[in-house]
């Protein structure tokens, strides 16, 4: 939530002191009191989510909570392929890829990623969104990230098949080629490398976008026409982890 100080016009000077003093210090009250409650907010969203975690999962993955926010702290000074790489890394090694009829006994079921640590477990969909909003807290511009949905051809015991699966694609630029991050390649790889993958189309927190090119435009309707990313990011905001 950004705060916008509009300063109250005054008609003329009543006094012979000026109102502008004044005014300058209601001005700079307000904008310290704005950031002692930045700060405060700040310092308590880890013990908040700590003890949202314990809540609902118990106290077994206090720890891997602990360490991914401290990864995630400590790449805010990183640059962006250092941001990427941490992330990156630390999730494929730290979360099991499984499906969600094990993890939640349902079919399609996209989670937040204090749920992901909770279970300490989740598919595609999970690992895309918990480095998506990783790498938003360490300071990665939104217009850089995308989720994108595409299929994936995937070896199988009888051969080849196509499968849903999503990924994170990271824009340099807008016109340049993203980089995919994928629980299946421990390695981040330009789009062109991974030709096992067929794009769909892509999203973000701010939108949907129908094609995956950087410098496309979002579709009208803003992400409500994804009915599984509006939840997921609604449970999103309300962990409140920036």
């Amino acid at each position: 939530m950004h705060a916008r100080l509009i300063p109250t016009p005054y008609s003329r000077v009543t006094t012979e002191e000026s109102t502008w003093p004044s005014t300058v210090r209601r001005v700079a009250l307000a904008l310290l009191l704005i950031l002692l409650a930045w700060c405060a907010l700040a310092e308590l969203n880890p013990a908040s989510l700590q003890r949202q975690l314990i809540a609902r999962f118990g106290p077994a993955r206090v720890v891997l909570l602990q360490d991914w926010l401290h990864m995630v702290d400590s790449a805010k000074t990183a640059g962006e392929d250092g941001k990427l790489k941490r992330v990156n890394d630390f999730i494929n090694q730290n979360i099991r890829f499984e499906d969600d009829m094990v993890v939640w006994q349902k079919s399609d079921y996209w989670a937040t990623p204090l749920e992901t640590i909770g279970q300490g477990s989740g598919d595609c969909e999970d690992f895309a969104i918990i480095k998506y909003v990783s790498l938003r807290m360490a300071g990665v511009p939104v217009q850089k990230l995308r989720l994108i949905y595409v299929k994936a051809r995937l070896k199988t015991p009888n051969g080849f098949a196509q499968q849903a699966h999503m990924v994170l694609a990271y824009y340099p630029t807008p016109n340049a080629e993203p980089l995919v991050l994928d629980n299946l390649e421990s390695v981040i790889q330009p789009a062109s490398k991974r030709t096992d993958l067929q794009p769909v189309f892509s999203f973000n927190s701010e939108g949907i976008f129908a094609g995956v090119a950087g410098s496309d435009k979002a579709t009208a309707g803003g992400i409500g026409r994804l009915s599984r990313w509006e939840d997921a990011w609604q449970r999103i905001q309300a962990e409140a982890y920036e």
